[in-house]
């Protein structure tokens, strides 16, 4: 599954902590949370 960037970031919003996410989402890893962010702050 792809996750969009605004998908990245709704999603930190709502999850407490990264590692929670990381494991609800176990596709994503933390250099592609890392490259959401960067992006938006663009």
């Amino acid at each position: 599954m792809r996750l969009t960037v605004r998908r990245v970031l709704e999603l930190l919003a709502t999850y407490s902590n990264q590692e929670e996410l990381l494991q609800e989402f176990s596709e994503l890893e933390p250099e592609d949370i890392q490259q959401a962010l960067i992006y938006a702050a663009t």
